[in-house]
């Protein structure tokens, strides 16, 4: 697959009339190698698996949000409050870390809806995600994948996402979307720091991102700090994670001494 990535993996791909047909599969595997949070198998055989179940039960059935509330909160030795937030925190971050990477590293965008993405639950770490479609969309304008990224994920997993959160427990909107800008500006420094070559294009889809819908207004973006590349996010909420005993502030919190941002 011609692109806008780095030299160190082409993703097949062929010509078909005007169709430009992708190996999902291939694209996967290749932003799997950022992480754990990047990670979607994509192996058919696990279709054959009944432990796993599609992400829209998350949004229906209450119990695997409850119990994943409870083991976040065990493990932190936190309320329910911070507890959800936390979990909540993990989650969004799993839904946006692949296809983020995707769409910098690859031009395109695969199709996880909230039918053809599954998880499971894991007794430690993030739960896998495996996705059971290898349909994907060419995003190869860096506003043009920030827009379907958008389209893709605000309300087909994250708004109904933070309603099943938070109809456990009370937790702030505002909260959730600024951990969801979080994850966003976190996968963006992932891949800036691992492929150097599109880090300019990892700040633009990200940074256009950020100017969408309700994630619009969740924080300011400061010189680059660290290893960022463009920008460095602060949000404006705060994920809690201070109150876990021993935890500290973020990276990004808006506990920090504030300093200006950069121009629009």
């Amino acid at each position: 697959m011609s692109g806008p990535h780095d030299d160190r993996f082409e993703a097949r791909a062929e010509r078909v009339g005007h169709t430009v047909t992708v190996d999902v599969r291939a694209v996967l595997a290749d932003v799997a190698g950022l992480g754990s949070f990047f990670t979607v198998g994509t192996d058919p055989a696990q279709a054959a698996d009944p432990t796993w179940r599609p992400m829209r039960d998350l949004h229906t059935d209450p119990g695997p949000l409850r119990e994943r509330i409870a083991h976040v909160g065990r493990v932190l030795g936190s309320d329910d409050r911070v507890a959800a937030s936390i979990a909540f925190q993990g989650i969004a971050a799993l839904v946006v870390s692949a296809p983020l990477a995707s769409a910098v590293l690859h031009g395109m965008l695969p199709e996880l809806t909230a039918g053809t993405l599954h998880w499971r639950v894991s007794a430690s770490g993030p739960w896998p995600l495996w996705s059971s479609s290898t349909a994907s969309t060419a995003v190869v304008d860096p506003d043009a994948a920030a827009d379907a990224l958008a389209d893709a994920l605000f309300d087909e997993h994250l708004a109904p996402l933070i309603g099943a959160v938070r109809a456990q427990v009370p937790i702030s909107e505002r909260l959730m979307w600024g951990s969801v800008a979080s994850s966003v500006a976190g996968g963006k420094r992932v891949i800036g720091d691992r492929h150097p070559g599109v880090a300019d294009r990892a700040a633009a889809v990200a940074r256009r991102l950020l100017d969408l819908g309700p994630l619009a207004g969740t924080g300011d973006l400061r010189p680059p700090e660290g290893h960022d590349i463009g920008w460095t996010f602060r949000r404006r909420s705060c994920c809690l994670y201070y109150r876990v005993p021993g935890g500290g502030l973020c990276g990004d919190c808006v506990l920090h001494r504030r300093a200006p941002a950069t121009p629009a």
